[in-house]
């Protein structure tokens, strides 16, 4: 535990915990007599309809609080660390790691790998359970900490265990199974790599992952990040058009047998595969309910649903204003057709649309969400970019204008001489964001 206390460092107004007169300063010791360790101990002992809380105020005294609420009714304080403890780091060493594969110079906090379920269930994070002891595990399914992301890659354990670099990475299955009796929801993630869990490989991960739905949700097959930092690591081949359409057609078969036999189609397909292949992507509700878009599955699609939705309800309208907008590789063709559109409902509006080429990653990453500051401020030097630049807003670490690069959005204000506007997450935020028109 981060110095052995739950410092409280925001108490939301009108909460329980105002009301008490707990302040920002203040520690929790414990809820009912027991000491809190973690975020799940806080949240699973707080949910009654009479609590007691034990204080110690800031000013070092320590007293007893009584309190009578709604049984899943907050209290209202946020702690100096999310998870009240120590995030746990990784103790694989991934032959397809992302991490492994940044530059050096970058912050520090960047270089760790979190490999813990608490921020699974907390932040959607992927984990692995090979960090998790059986006491541990036991934790997750009496608080029935649900859903939790497991990353598997493949289901052949052998190979589990070279993908992961790790002896102790066998026991997957059994693990899976026991989350599974015990109620827990699952996503599972395949991180493919050509060559190595593809093919014949990838048809018995995803045969033996959908025998454990409907408790497995659902399973996302993306495709393995290489950026140009890769010497000494394990060779990898990238996925080109050819074999991402052979990944397409590969799980796009599956989809219908699994429909057909479940009801679910349970195996959905990285954005990224069809834009190599350069194929359509699929329609929304070929994501049901999109359980995996924030690992880059139908994306795209849902952002096109959206924008239609809303374009459709708009009159042609004339808007005299020149903006500009940029983006990462794989979405600019995406992001053309969009622009071609509003240009032609709204006249005398002009976008200048630039394609970012990471070369921060050696050119080799393409996608919007990992591009750096520092290269767009080079790449958009002395270009028109007219009243406003729009940047996408998966660039920013969550709550905040820093990128990946440490650079603040003010930087590049700054740098380009120009308002930077971030689009929102939805295809009616794009259009908002990008013609000033506002809802």
């Amino acid at each position: 535990m981060r110095n052995g206390e739950n410092v409280i460092t925001k108490v939301e107004k009108g909460s329980i915990a105002e009301e008490l007169g707990i302040e920002q300063g203040d520690v929790l010791v414990a809820i009912n007599g027991k000491p809190v360790i973690d975020v799940f101990d806080y949240r699973y002992l707080i949910n009654d309809e009479y609590i007691e809380l034990t204080i110690k105020t800031k000013q070092g005294g320590q007293c007893v609080a009584e309190v009578e609420k709604e049984y899943y009714e907050d209290l209202g304080i946020s702690f100096q660390y999310g998870l009240m403890d120590e995030a746990r780091s990784c103790r694989n060493k991934c032959i397809f790691c992302f991490i492994d594969q940044l530059p050096k110079g970058m912050r520090e906090t960047l270089y760790f790998k979190d490999d813990d379920s608490r921020l699974s269930f907390l932040q959607g994070n992927y984990v692995t359970l090979t960090n998790m002891s059986d006491e541990e595990l036991d934790r997750v399914i009496y608080y029935h900490l649900s859903p939790i992301n497991i990353s598997v890659h493949t289901t052949d354990m052998e190979l589990r265990k070279k993908m992961l670099n790790n002896r102790f990475a066998g026991n997957l299955m059994e693990r899976i199974e026991r989350l599974g009796k015990a109620g827990i929801e699952m996503n599972f993630q395949i991180v493919l790599c050509r060559g190595i869990n593809d093919g014949a490989q990838l048809d018995k991960s995803i045969g033996d992952l959908s025998k454990f739905y409907p408790h497995a949700k659902s399973l996302s097959v993306v495709p393995i990040g290489l950026t140009g930092y890769r010497e000494g690591l394990y060779p990898m081949t990238p996925f080109d058009k050819d074999s991402s359409a052979g990944v397409i057609e590969q799980v796009e078969k599956w989809q219908r047998r699994l429909k057909k036999e479940m009801g679910s189609s349970f195996v959905f397909i990285a954005d990224e595969f069809y834009i190599n292949a350069e194929r359509e992507m699929p329609e929304c509700s070929a994501y049901e309910d999109f359980p995996q878009i924030e690992n880059g599955v139908g994306m795209i699609s849902l952002m096109k649903s959206e924008f239609d939705e809303y374009f459709n309800s708009l009159s042609d309208n004339e808007i005299e204003k020149s903006v500009s907008i940029a983006t990462g590789e794989a979405a600019y063709d995406f992001i053309k057709s969009l622009c071609e559109r509003l240009t032609l409902k709204f006249k005398g509006l002009n976008i200048n649309l630039y394609c970012i080429k990471n070369e921060f990653f050696g050119g080799k990453i393409s996608v919007s969400g990992l591009l750096t500051g520092r290269d767009i401020i080079n790449q958009l030097k002395g270009k028109e970019l007219g009243e406003y630049l729009c940047l996408p807003k998966n660039l920013l670490r969550s709550g905040e204008t820093v990128l990946l690069d440490d650079v603040d959005i003010k930087d590049i204000e700054k740098e380009l001489n120009i308002k930077i506007k971030i689009t929102g997450d939805s295809g009616s935020d794009f259009i908002d964001a990008v013609t000033g028109l506002g809802r």
